[in-house]
């Protein structure tokens, strides 16, 4: 993908979505938090963010989100975590532009939090590291630091322990049905496998590698399973959402399945999105757009 244009300082911000293209539990932490393996690969699928600094201090979302109190929002409380630890005097106002839908296994959320994160260290002038900055963003999500650091990556641990994953960028389509999945729920399902043996990405890329959330989320969510059936062979559940997702090596494949779905489905509840996968998140992309700005300064 080409890198973005350079945009103003305080404009637009992505958060994409992810895809988890497995999903493992090997064990349970003394803590109860689950030990996972996973594959992160991101999405051209985003939300977008607007910052804009405050020089009062304040910190408020400009932007309404059905359901979500300000407060509890990941977006205020990745500002207000960075505010205080940072000890910055300056504030932000943020809005919100959602394309990924909420409880999709999409990582909308984290990504969100992510961008604020990213973005405010910039916009903030705190040039903190990468790394300090995911370690920030652990306590608002496990999937909050793959979005930080912004590459596809091999998670471990509880999703925070990351190393480079040798990916193709396919192209995916996703299939979205209109029902809201407990990840509470599916953790607490008795049939859950939490022993899987821990594999390699050899295995991974050999194909010996599923979603364990998968059948128990089928059973339990019949739309769910609806969607599944109608992807066909090879369908993928991502994470611990409702999303559904397909492979394809063509732009054209996808698209082409993705028509035949939207003849097919006539509930407009349904979302389908044809998206292509990344190994660098648009927000790195960003980043730079916003660095080659200062170049040129």
């Amino acid at each position: 993908m080409s890198p973005a244009a350079p945009a103003p300082e305080g404009a637009a911000w992505p958060a994409p979505a992810k895809l988890n293209l497995f999903l493992h539990i090997t064990g349970r932490r003394a803590d109860g938090y689950h030990t996972l393996q996973t594959v992160f690969q991101f999405l051209d699928l985003a939300d977008t963010l607007e910052l804009a600094v405050r020089q009062d201090g304040a910190i408020q979302r400009a932007s309404e989100l059905e359901g979500v109190a300000p407060d509890v929002d990941l977006v205020v409380r990745a500002a207000r975590r960075l505010q205080a630890a940072s000890g910055t005097a300056l504030g932000v106002d943020i809005a919100v532009r959602k394309c990924l839908p909420m409880g999709a296994g999409l990582g909308g959320g984290s990504s969100d939090a992510a961008t604020v994160l990213v973005a405010l260290n910039r916009l903030w002038g705190l040039d903190w590291s990468a790394s300090r900055l995911a370690e920030l963003g652990l306590a608002l999500g496990a999937d909050v630091p793959v979005f930080v650091h912004g590459l596809a990556a091999w998670a471990e641990g509880v999703g925070e322990r990351l190393s480079s994953a040798p990916l193709e960028e396919p192209w995916y389509v996703l299939l979205v049905p209109p029902v809201a999945v407990s990840t509470a729920q599916v953790f607490a399902a008795p049939e859950l496998r939490r022993d899987c043996v821990p594999v390699t990405i050899e295995d991974f890329l050999s194909g010996r590698c599923a979603n364990v959330f998968e059948p128990v989320v089928r059973a339990r969510y019949p739309l769910v399973a609806r969607a599944l059936d109608r992807l066909g062979p090879g369908a993928r559940l991502t994470g611990t959402g409702c999303t559904v997702f397909a492979t394809h090596a063509e732009e054209g494949a996808a698209r082409r399945q993705a028509a035949a779905l939207r003849a097919d489905i006539v509930d407009a509840a349904w979302q389908i999105h044809v998206t292509r996968g990344l190994n660098r998140s648009p927000l790195l992309e960003r980043l730079a757009a916003a660095a080659a700005t200062d170049e040129k300064a």
